[in-house]
């Protein structure tokens, strides 16, 4: 995260300014369509061997008296999201074998390849919402010069960061152990990714 976001951050958790109170939170949530996407296992990135990506486009809505970062971070917050932070998406190919991971668009664009070298490149912009099952590799192409995340995990899980062929064994062990999340980081309970997410 930067230093100029981290003070930010700080200085609206401690005043409140910028961030939305949770009767508006539920008034900037749009109901959108799960967009699923499935990837094979290229031999460094598994991918998850039965749960999609999720996008959600333009889920979010951000009015400009609001700083959308923290939209982002009280949104996941309140459907039960957490160890939030700001920043982009690495430019080299990684995946996390024992967490899921929300992504909130926060501002700019960014084309975002999903699935590993194999995968498929996804234009993302300001509002969407990405939501990688544990397994699913990511890496930026391009971005805008504004663009800002906000990424944010289920209470269950260990965070880790996976680049190298040797962590592919151990990945492929771990990844199935990871359990679904309760809530929909958007949509809570009733949300389209624990349909699309079903019981193993």
């Amino acid at each position: 995260m930067s230093i100029v976001e981290s003070i930010k951050k700080a200085a609206e958790k401690l005043t409140g300014i910028a961030r939305p109170g949770t009767s508006r939170l539920a008034d900037l949530v749009r109901q959108r369509k799960a967009n699923a996407f499935r990837f094979k296992d290229d031999g460094l990135v598994p991918n998850h061997p039965s749960w999609p990506l999720i996008v959600y486009r333009g889920a979010v809505t951000l009015p400009d008296d609001l700083d959308p970062a923290a939209v982002f971070e009280e949104l996941f917050k309140a459907n039960g999201w957490g160890g939030s932070w700001r920043n982009g998406i690495y430019d080299y190919v990684h995946y996390h074998s024992r967490i899921h991971e929300a992504l909130g668009i926060a501002r700019g664009t960014a084309k975002v390849r999903f699935g590993g070298d194999k995968g498929r490149a996804l234009t993302v912009k300001a509002g969407d919402v990405a939501v990688l099952p544990a397994g699913t590799g990511h890496q930026r192409l391009s971005a805008s010069d504004d663009f800002l995340v906000v990424g944010a995990y289920p209470p269950s899980g260990t965070y880790d960061e996976c680049t190298k062929p040797e962590q592919h064994a151990e990945a492929l062990r771990m990844i199935p152990k990871v359990s679904r999340p309760r809530k929909d980081p958007v949509y809570g309970r009733d949300g389209p990714l624990l349909k699309a997410w079903g019981e193993r």
